[in-house]
């Protein structure tokens, strides 16, 4: 139940805002509050979006998580490469 668990007393202000978000943050409350196996489940619910996606719009929805990863991997080339 995402809507009833609760958000604890210390988190900032602008985390509790998006934690109240209707569907998104909903699955981020139960993945950071939740029980354990949620984290199982949030990723069952991304993997089947991205395969329906497929489905519906064929190799571009296919390439999208990998071109949006571009920047995470040229941030790590440079940790890298600074040692």
């Amino acid at each position: 139940m995402s809507i009833l668990t609760p958000i604890p007393p210390s988190v900032p202000w602008y985390s509790r805002v998006l934690l109240k978000l209707p569907v998104l943050g909903w699955i981020a409350r139960d993945v950071l509050f939740g029980h354990r196996e949620n984290i199982w489940y949030a990723l069952a619910i991304m993997v089947t979006v991205w395969l329906l996606a497929i489905s519906t719009w064929g190799l571009v929805a296919f390439a999208v998580p990998f071109v949006a990863s571009v920047p995470l991997c040229f941030v790590m080339l440079l940790l890298i490469s600074r040692g």
